[in-house]
């Protein structure tokens, strides 16, 4: 510490208390009280789903086309 200065001992010991606070009290905010979890998590949508959706054909629908491919094509 001595080749550091005091000025810059102090720092790393303030960047050093910030580092290890941060995620202590992030973890207390977020553990102790699911409701502002659900809040954070809620205000974004990370999967958007399309509003009108083109549904695949069912199986039976898949059938009849390929017995219907099979016809036209002999």
């Amino acid at each position: 510490m001595s080749s550091l200065g005091t000025s810059k001992g102090i720092l790393e010991i303030a960047k050093f208390g910030v580092y290890v606070t941060v995620p202590v009290v992030l973890m207390y905010a977020f553990a102790n009280n699911t409701k502002n979890l659900q809040k954070f998590m809620g205000n974004r949508s990370y999967i958007v789903f399309p509003s009108k959706i083109v549904r695949p054909p069912s199986p039976e629908e898949m059938r009849e086309r390929a017995l219907d491919r099979r016809k036209d094509t002999h």
